[in-house]
């Protein structure tokens, strides 16, 4: 059985490595981004470069997006030689970025009047599992187009699961996701402060904790980038704080509190103050730092 065309939009720090490894797979690709440089290093791998997305579209039987915000995917998707100028009746949109369940249903029901199936499916797992295969996948929209679209999944991640048969339940399930891991995050930041506090050697007590009761992604991975003073991104505070504010948004929608995720969303924006929205997520040690009065890892 041949493989359908796939058109992929968004070549970012995720986009690109999993755009790469469904060439590897032997998908054929027409792809395209808003900086040309990014399309030029996809295409020297082996994909069709395009003008617009609605070239892409038009050269799709799949199409892809993961870019950056809910006004974002509404662009490429419905607005000016966007998705929908040129893609057929039959074809699947599958939206990656992490975005609004609200404007996610309203891109599904106008590209659903020309006949096109969407479905959410937002990522977790960092430019680490997108460069591996290994994301866990969120998925919301028809069944039929899910089980089309599963093998395009089987190659970008690991962990796949269709929450059901609604548009909007992938990214309702993606924000629960980030909830649990910014609450994570802050536990490891604050584990790493009290260690320091006491003269623990952290490197030790990271061992020492990581692989209990308290084991966490964050703890992993985040928490030896902490004990060196790395701030460097595998996902950007920026684009948490662009998670945690679609959180919150549907959190209120649903008239519900969620104390521990508000807390986290305004140290990130102490963060941010200090300009440091571009650095990775583990920066929220800064934070604490700052509260604290220490440093993790002192000037030279």
């Amino acid at each position: 059985m041949s493989k359908p065309t796939i058109g992929f939009i968004g070549l970012g720090i995720m986009g690109a490595p999993m755009a790469r490894n469904l060439i590897e797979a032997g998908y054929s690709l027409t792809v395209w981004n808003r900086s040309r440089a990014k399309v030029d290093a996809v295409a020297a791998l082996g994909a069709t470069a395009a003008g617009s997305a609605k070239e892409v579209a038009a050269n799709s039987e799949i199409i892809v997006t993961i870019v950056t915000d809910s006004p974002d995917v509404e662009l490429v998707a419905l607005g000016p030689d966007g998705v929908i100028e040129g893609v057929a009746s039959g074809s699947i949109l599958i939206d990656m970025t992490t975005m609004s369940p609200a404007i996610t249903r309203d891109i599904a029901e106008k590209l659903g009047e020309k006949g096109v199936e969407m479905l959410d499916a937002p990522v977790s797992g960092g430019d680490i599992g997108a460069q591996n295969g290994t994301l866990s996948i969120m998925v919301g929209g028809p069944t039929a187009a899910f089980d089309r679209a599963l093998p395009l999944f089987e190659v970008m991640g690991q962990n796949i699961v269709h929450a059901g048969e609604e548009n909007g339940l992938g990214q309702y399930v993606k924000l629960c996701n980030q909830i649990a891991v910014v609450g994570n995050l802050l536990a490891m930041c604050e584990a790493v402060a009290l260690g320091k506090r006491a003269g623990l050697d952290l490197d030790k007590m990271i061992a020492a904790i990581s692989k209990g009761a308290a084991g966490s992604w964050a703890l992993l991975n985040l928490a030896p980038r902490v004990a060196k003073g790395d701030w460097e991104p595998g996902f950007m505070v920026d684009l948490q704080q662009k998670d945690l504010r679609l959180t919150l948004e549907a959190a209120a929608e649903l008239d519900l509190p969620l104390p521990g995720t508000a807390l986290v969303n305004n140290l990130f924006r102490s963060v941010q103050r200090a300009g440091m929205g571009r650095k990775g997520t583990q920066s929220l040690m800064y934070a604490l730092e700052q509260l604290g009065g220490f440093k993790v890892v002192e000037d030279e």
